[in-house]
C-alpha cells in the first residue's frame, strides 16, 4: 500500500496537549475533533493541510497524556501518516488501535521539510522524499499490526473476527 502526500513539518516533543488541547477531549463526533486538531500547535494547521498530508516529527512525537483522541483527530483532519525519530509508547500504540499509520524513521526526520512530498511503501518499508530525491528505510510493522491497520484498526480488526468467529486466535 502506497501513501502520498505533502509534508507539514515538526519539532520534538509535540505533545497530545497540543495536537487535542483538553478543552475539546469531551467531543466525540470524528468531525467536530478534526477541526480542533493542532490548533495549539498551529491554529493555521487544518488551512495549511489537504487530505492525505503527512506530519513529519523529530523526537518524541505524541508524549503527554495517553488521550486517544488525539491521533484520532489527526486521523479524522485526514492525514495520511505521521513520520517520526520517535513516538511516546502510548501515543504509538493508540495509533495503530485506530488505524493511524505511523512509521518510525529518523533518517526522514532529517532531510524533510514542510512542502516536500512523500512517498511512503508502507509495508515494504520506504519512504522516498520527490522532492529531494532521497530514498529512505524504515522497519515495517509485522503482518498482524499491518492487518490491524489495513482494517482500520482494531476495533474494525476485531468485528471482522467476530463475524467469523475467530477471536482470541492469532491473526
Amino acid at each position: 500500500m502506497i501513501l502520498k502526500g505533502k509534508v507539514y513539518r515538526v519539532g520534538d516533543d509535540i505533545n497530545t496537549d497540543v495536537i487535542m488541547p483538553g478543552r475539546w477531549c469531551h467531543l466525540t463526533d470524528e468531525a467536530e475533533l478534526a477541526k480542533h486538531c493542532m490548533e495549539d500547535y498551529d491554529q493555521e494547521f487544518l488551512k495549511k493541510i489537504k487530505p492525505g498530508d503527512i506530519i513529519v516529527a523529530d523526537r518524541n512525537f505524541g508524549c503527554g497524556s495517553s488521550r486517544e483522541v488525539a491521533p484520532l483527530s489527526i486521523k479524522a483532519a485526514g492525514i495520511g501518516a505521521v513520520v517520526a525519530r520517535s513516538f511516546a509508547r502510548i501515543f504509538y500504540r493508540n495509533c495503530i488501535n485506530i488505524g493511524l499509520p505511523i512509521f518510525e524513521s529518523g533518517e526522514c526526520a532529517a532531510v524533510t521539510e514542510t512542502g516536500d512530498e512523500l512517498e511512503i511503501d508502507m509495508f515494504g518499508g520506504k519512504i522516498t522524499n520527490l522532492t529531494r530525491g532521497k530514498q529512505l528505510t524504515f522497519t515495517p510493522f509485522p503482518e498482524f499490526m499491518q492487518t490491524i491497520i489495513k482494517q482500520g484498526g482494531l476495533k474494525a480488526w476485531v468485528l471482522e473476527k467476530l463475524g467469523k468467529g475467530q477471536v482470541g486466535q492469532n491473526p
